[in-house]
């Protein structure tokens, strides 16, 4: 799986390849979180202060258990931050989890990072900072997958017949900027809406991109391949 920046192809089958992720905090929301990317696939390193929660992961967890906290450069080095694809930072406090996010992304220069806040009005501020946020009251641990894992998630909805679908697609970065039309232009798709800065709008053509906005496209399923493969690298022309 590649990030924001991207030039590897988003076809169907990109959602086999298997990523790392690495998540601070393993309560309920984090456990959960992992034992799903590891039923995907996926390799996940955990970390925790309190050695005891990594009891919540099952015996039959894979993946790596680290003791620290998500803003300790050397504590995320040895979950593998290096090679991480993504990083999700869950623990209960919402300063940890806001740095720690921080210091994934400017740091170690991981785009796919999102934190979990507990305050909707201090999530609202840090979107505005560029790292996005999860309320804790809104969304769930999928949610939280739709966004380590946009290629190829599951349809936030689907046709009775199966030929149509509405879901979250990952867009590339360098998208920024471009218009909604240029956008449906491009892939065929329609954008029903768009959620930015904890609410969603219905944007109209001349709306633009913008970096922290999560696109919602209503796709043909034959087309979905095509549209994933478009918006998941820059766009034709620069």
């Amino acid at each position: 799986m590649l990030l924001p920046g991207q030039s590897r192809s988003r076809g169907r089958d990109t959602r086999l390849a298997a990523v790392h992720i690495v998540i601070m905090g393993c309560g309920r929301v984090g456990s959960s979180l992992a034992r799903s990317l590891e039923k995907r696939g996926h390799t996940v390193a955990v970390i925790d202060l309190v050695p005891d929660a990594f009891r919540r992961l099952g015996p039959d967890f894979a993946g790596k258990t680290v003791r620290g906290v998500g803003f300790d450069r050397e504590v995320l080095m040895e979950a593998g931050i290096t090679d991480a694809d993504g990083f999700a930072a869950v623990s209960s406090g919402d300063n940890s989890n806001i740095l720690s996010a921080r210091v994934v992304r400017e740091t170690f220069s991981v785009d796919n990072v999102v934190a979990r806040i507990y305050d909707p009005g201090r999530a609202e501020v840090y979107e505005r900072l560029g790292i996005p946020t999860v309320a804790t009251v809104r969304w769930t641990s999928d949610q939280m997958l739709r966004r380590l894992l946009p290629a190829g998630s599951e349809p936030q909805w689907r046709d009775p017949s199966g030929s149509v679908r509405l879901m979250e697609v990952h867009v590339d970065r360098s998208w920024v900027g471009r218009t909604v039309e240029q956008i449906e232009t491009a892939t065929g798709a329609r954008v029903p809406f768009v959620f930015r800065l904890g609410a969603g709008i219905v944007p109209k053509s001349s709306t633009l991109f913008q970096d922290g906005d999560l696109l919602y496209a209503a796709i043909a399923d034959a087309q979905l391949a095509d549209v994933e493969t478009t918006l998941g690298q820059p766009p034709k022309g620069g």
